[in-house]
């Protein structure tokens, strides 16, 4: 057989191994100086492609996530804060949750890591292969009254519908009219037992009603979000965490 290396290139490409064609002089030089078995060639040729595939797999998934920052959870500093505790929080780490369609509430005034243990905790479900949408209540909000005549809001709705996993952040922050409410509950209606939602609040469950204005779609709304359900609370630490983590423009003082 006189086949090149170049043309084994183009054939690997034919065969949509796109990641692999291109390694392929490297792999063959490392096959040559390590006397690699023919099993172990084509075990590296596999494993490089499979490894390739899933890590642009999970920068699609980062895309589509829409989260307006990445911090890992492994940042977050349990000491100082009254929200959850190292035990709470390795458990969530798990995603047992996820995988059984839990929600999650995080309540609690500003400034105590809400928004950051949400992100935190989608950013491990993105990287365990799940689909995760990202977007703050008022975002929403836009998104469900444009969905008729905006291509752009089809195609965000459609990406929430079939994640894994829906962030919704500051929900409640503001009172909502007739016609919001009803599509906000009938996009809870379409989640319900399909995905997992987490929900961060600065309002208490007991509070929405008087920001939805519906009594009978508040129930409707709390009886799908609180049916499988883990609220957890927090409260005023002594500096909020946006404080204890700010940047200054400032150089320590010497």
């Amino acid at each position: 057989m006189n086949t090149t290396v170049h043309e084994l290139q183009n054939q690997f490409r034919q065969l949509r191994l796109a990641e692999t064609a291109e390694e392929l002089p490297q792999l063959l030089r490392e096959a040559e100086k390590s006397s690699w078995t023919y099993l172990e060639f084509l075990e590296s040729i596999t494993r490089y492609e499979l490894a390739k595939r899933e890590a642009k797999s999970v920068e699609k998934r980062l895309k589509w996530a829409r989260f307006p920052f990445m911090k890992s959870l492994n940042e977050f500093e349990l000491k100082g804060q009254n929200v959850l505790t190292a035990r709470q929080l390795s458990q969530l780490r798990e995603l047992s949750w996820l995988e059984q369609q839990y929600n999650i509430i995080l309540l609690g005034p500003p400034g105590i890591g809400k928004t950051y243990i949400a992100i935190g905790l989608g950013l491990e479900a993105v990287y365990k292969g799940f689909n995760v949408y990202f977007v703050t209540m008022g975002e929403l909000v836009q998104l469900l009254k444009s969905e008729q005549y905006l291509n752009k809001s089809k195609v965000q709705l459609k990406r929430l519908r079939n994640a894994d996993l829906v962030i919704i952040d500051d929900l409640m922050y503001m009172a909502m009219d007739q016609r919001e409410a009803n599509l906000f509950f009938h996009l809870i209606n379409h989640t319900y037992e399909r995905s997992s939602i987490i929900l961060t609040s600065n309002k208490s469950p007991d509070d929405w009603g008087n920001l939805i204005g519906d009594h009978g779609i508040t129930t409707a709304i709390l009886d799908r979000l609180l049916h499988r359900v883990e609220v957890i609370h927090g409260s005023e630490a002594e500096e909020s965490h946006r404080m204890k983590n700010r940047k200054s423009i400032f150089s320590a003082e010497v």
